[in-house]
């Protein structure tokens, strides 16, 4: 496939590997350490990066900072592709189905199944049967003060009216929301670095950006038990413009002006060549930038992050597992079958904490529990994709990956 330029050895993980990648666990955990140092000792610095934001209804949807990460980390994988390969991608039916039965069949009960049975059982007198948080009221709803709202109850708090809710559920409303948010951006890196069918994971951003202007507030409503959820259209459209569309637009259009000008061996052996470590030095930048601006939260509240992040690990694993396996029972080729099992893995956390912000407030635990899944979610993903690389020869290949061995 003309989207995957890379050779025979990189693709295996080999020892030609070059020397930025095959180490990129250690980079990995070095930007995260340098993330959470930041955030000590010079908060200032990362709260001045984290106020530059889009905002939505109050809600920060698009941080300015992260998304120029997102684009030197997006741009590099959409200016490979070569989209005759998309519209190719788009006719396979079963690694498209696939994909929708995972992130909507299965996913939003899987993540509601797990993280009830951790939060509200298995760590609940770690987290206090009697802790309470206090989240926004419901938009619209026009109760008095001691009035209940499903688990909650109507309190007064420096003359503003506030639900009062046990702890482990508002965290469990953040984990809802992550799981019913499935991934529209990140998953072209994840991939891009398990050399998956570019056109394939492409053709499924965008039919994951469909599916959940569709079907988020329906699902949100439904397992989160708080009435109609309010969908969050302007922060879905205004994150995947950004996140999606500005770097496809950018690659399609600098590809064909490049190749036009230059020719395309020039472009694959002399222009791709400079571009091999911009995805992932990006990639390391923004956990640098994420780590320094939720630092503070990770120091303060250490075990509070545990407990949210055991059953945000085991959905985690459970779904990518289930979508590998489904692959490999559907007889689906490797480059396929690796970001299929990505994609239900990963979530689109941007748009959950902007929904968790715009539902519950800022300060609430449904919010800090997206930002625990933003936490994981790097570290989490780029270990899946090594087990993708070291298992890819449990898939057939792609002819053009057999005739380049």
């Amino acid at each position: 496939m003309s989207a995957q330029c890379e050779t025979p050895s990189k693709r295996a993980g080999g020892a030609d590997m070059p020397f930025f990648e095959r180490y990129l666990t250690v980079w990995v955990g070095l930007s995260i350490g340098v993330g959470i140092l930041l955030g000590k000792v010079a908060p200032e610095i990362a709260q001045t990066l984290d106020g530059m934001a889009i905002t939505v209804n109050d809600a920060p949807v698009i941080s300015i900072p992260i998304a120029l990460c997102l684009f030197f980390m997006m741009y590099p994988i959409m200016v490979k592709i070569d989209f005759h390969e998309v519209v190719k991608a788009g006719k396979a039916m079963r690694p498209v189905g696939l994909t929708l039965f995972i992130n909507w069949a299965i996913k939003p009960f899987t993540m509601y199944a797990i993280s009830s049975f951790f939060l509200g059982t298995l760590f609940l007198n770690f987290i206090g049967p009697e802790a309470v948080d206090l989240v926004k009221m419901p938009l619209g709803a026009g109760m008095s003060v001691g009035d209940t709202y499903g688990a909650g109850q109507v309190v007064l708090v420096d003359g503003v009216k506030m639900l009062e809710v046990p702890l482990w559920r508002s965290y469990l409303a953040g984990c809802i929301l992550l799981g019913i948010a499935p991934c529209t951006a990140m998953v072209l890196v994840w991939g891009y670095l398990s050399k998956g069918n570019d056109g394939h994971t492409l053709v499924m951003v965008a039919i994951n950006s469909l599916t959940m202007l569709v079907l988020f507030g329906f699902f949100g409503g439904f397992l989160l038990g708080v009435g109609q959820l309010p969908v969050p259209w302007q922060a879905l459209l205004l994150s995947i413009g950004i996140y999606v569309a500005l770097p496809l637009v950018a690659g399609y259009a600098s590809r064909k002006w490049i190749i036009a000008a230059k020719g395309e061996p020039w472009f694959k052996e002399t222009f791709l060549h400079y571009l091999t470590p911009v995805t992932i030095t990006a990639l390391l930048v923004t956990l640098v930038l994420l780590f320094s601006f939720k630092g503070e939260t990770i120091i303060q509240n250490p075990l509070t992050i545990l407990w949210i992040a055991v059953p945000l690990f085991v959905q985690t694993v459970l779904i990518f597992a289930l979508g590998y396996a489904l692959a490999k029972l559907l007889g689906l080729t490797y480059e396929n079958a690796a970001p299929t099992a990505m994609i239900g893995a990963s979530n689109h956390f941007e748009v959950a904490i902007a929904t968790a912000a715009m539902l519950y407030g800022l300060s609430s635990g449904a919010a800090l529990a997206t930002v625990v899944g933003v936490l994981i979610e790097v570290p989490l993903m780029l270990m899946l994709v090594r087990f993708c690389l070291r298992t890819q020869h449990w898939f057939p290949r792609e002819q053009s990956a057999v005739a380049e061995i």
